[in-house]
């Protein structure tokens, strides 16, 4: 895949961004995601940590031991090769109770979308969706694959607080809320998952470059499935793309 001319902004004395362009476009989140799987494989000389967002890799770096220049020429030598991974993606089944108290904005959001409650549940659950970045809080997801028909605005009024485990929507992304926190976006549903955990082994179940599809559950499973995640279970459920493919109907 061709990379174009990154540009390369230092960002501090110990970090740059490698931008790939200016907009989210799934091209652009994919060269960042491999650079960051080439960093990981044949890391240079004083490179402490990668971060990748929508249209860039935020790399971090011992200044004691390397400079942006041998980090920009490292990363520079690896764009040429660069092509997006054919390694097959990690797909968890993530579960979700939609509506009623855990999802508070789900008929008003239909009603928006000219659909019905389980209309929305059927496309939202229904879509493959690709883990684009981490970020605003430690293992939120924002997802990538959101159908067109639900994207919506956020909230003029955001809330200040929304619950951990929270499914929503914000423009045209999906997302999983990972710890309690402010949000704009219309909250749908909720997950017992605990993406973030900071007593378990790894601490981060979700990454980017992950998939995720959502499996709706019914209100009374929750108590059961959130005490199991707090005492330190996934909850998700590791799954191939047949398998996911199979229980949606599609093989």
């Amino acid at each position: 895949m061709t990379t174009g001319d990154p540009a390369f902004l230092p960002c501090g004395d110990a970090a740059l961004s490698v931008e790939f362009g200016r907009v989210v476009d799934p091209r652009l989140n994919a060269l960042a995601l491999d650079l960051d799987a080439a960093l990981a494989a044949a890391p240079p000389k004083g490179l402490l940590e990668t971060v990748p967002t929508y249209r860039a890799l935020l790399v971090h770096f011992d200044p004691l031991v390397t400079n942006h220049a041998q980090i920009e020429e490292a990363i520079s030598a690896l764009l040429g090769n660069l092509e997006t991974s054919t390694k097959t993606p990690r797909r968890w089944r993530v579960p979700v109770v939609y509506g009623g108290p855990y999802g508070v904005d789900l008929e008003d959001l239909a009603k928006a979308r000219g659909l019905t409650p389980d209309d929305v549940i059927a496309r939202h659950a229904g879509a493959v969706y690709t883990v684009a970045m981490l970020g605003f809080t430690p293992g939120f997801c924002y997802l990538a694959g959101l159908d067109p028909a639900l994207a919506t605005p956020r909230r003029t009024d955001p809330r200040e607080v929304t619950p951990a485990g929270t499914i929503a929507i914000g423009g045209d992304q999906a997302n999983i809320a990972s710890i309690e926190a402010p949000s704009g976006w219309h909250l749908i549903g909720r997950t017992p998952l605990r993406n973030f955990m900071p007593s378990r082994d790894p601490a981060f179940l979700i990454d980017a470059g992950d998939e995720i599809v959502f499996a709706p559950i019914p209100e009374d499973d929750w108590a059961e499935l959130d005490a199991a995640a707090a005492a330190g279970e996934r909850i998700a459920q590791e799954v191939t793309n047949e398998q996911s493919e199979k229980e949606a109907g599609h093989g």
